[in-house]
């Protein structure tokens, strides 16, 4: 279905408005530098700032930009059950391939909230779906029995393990069936949950680093761990530098040095602190990305 490199990708905004020419722009270059599939809408697109109609157009102009080379998953999930069917129901309908759903943050639902939550929108919703585990930004944690609950539910396919705990994706890949898809949501640790059977990584380090990280999980899914170690230890600077302040803080100032950018992000988010541009300028020059 989905595998390998996938790119959580940037939202552009200039003048405080989606820069749908830069979006386009960076889907292009994504796909140049052999992206498997494209998120757009998910934490790094800053989706939590966007209105309803920002939102859909942002989605739109990525499948229609895409144009079926690569498959686009939409980011749909809410804390809302009805907000996020509307928005996957809305994703389906402009041509997404699957959808990104988080755990309903802020309302700290029980595991059977949370069950019954993604239960809903798959039966609402007849697209192929990808839970979403971050609970560093959620406060919200699926833990490995629901995972397994949920893997049994049509139409949800896999899960984003955005903990970086490998002993917890180690038990949820033996837990829920060889067809169901977990991903890495952890750009550091994510060599090693594909080496441990995961179906790919959901990346932000790809929106800076596309061909690299294209190389490393195409690496990891064959099972050559050397190859997929050598250049993750290259990234590795990279991947701790983009975390530096909260994602998508580093992620938009590295790509807006490589010139593919204009400065923007929303509020509460602000601009990179002065005093993290030269250790971020320095991981990116360490790891190629910039001259």
């Amino acid at each position: 279905m989905f595998k390998g490199s996938i790119v959580a990708i940037v939202t552009p905004f200039t003048n405080g408005a989606v820069d749908f020419e830069k979006l386009r722009e960076l889907v292009e270059f994504q796909i140049a530098n052999g992206t498997d599939a494209i998120v757009p809408c998910g934490t790094t697109g800053e989706a939590s700032t966007l209105d309803y109609d920002e939102h859909m157009d942002v989605v739109k102009t990525v499948i229609n930009q895409v144009n079926k080379r690569v498959p686009v998953i939409a980011g749909t999930g809410s804390n809302s059950t009805q907000e996020a069917i509307e928005l996957s129901q809305k994703a389906k309908e402009a041509g997404a391939d699957g959808v990104l759903l988080v755990t309903p943050y802020y309302n700290k639902p029980t595991q059977e909230g949370m069950y019954q939550h993604f239960r809903h929108i798959a039966e609402a919703v007849a697209i192929p779906q990808i839970l979403y585990n971050v609970p560093g930004r959620t406060s919200c944690d699926m833990l490995p029995e629901t995972v397994e609950r949920l893997s049994k539910v049509p139409n949800i396919i896999g899960i984003k393990e955005a903990t970086g705990d490998l002993q917890r994706a180690k038990e949820v890949i033996e837990r829920v069936g060889k067809d169901f898809l977990v991903y890495s949501g952890d750009d550091a640790t994510a060599v090693e949950l594909m080496l441990l059977g995961g179906k790919g990584n959901i990346s932000v380090t790809a929106n800076v680093a596309p061909r690299a990280m294209s190389d490393l999980c195409a690496a990891a899914m064959r099972g050559d761990a050397a190859a997929a170690r050598a250049i993750n230890d290259r990234l590795m600077p990279l991947h701790k530098a983009l975390f530096i302040e909260s994602n998508p803080i580093p992620v938009k100032w590295a790509l807006h040095e490589m010139g593919l950018i204009p400065e923007g992000i929303r509020l509460p988010l602000t601009w990179l602190s002065p005093r993290c541009h030269e250790p971020l300028r320095q991981a990116m020059r360490q790891t190629g990305v910039l001259a």
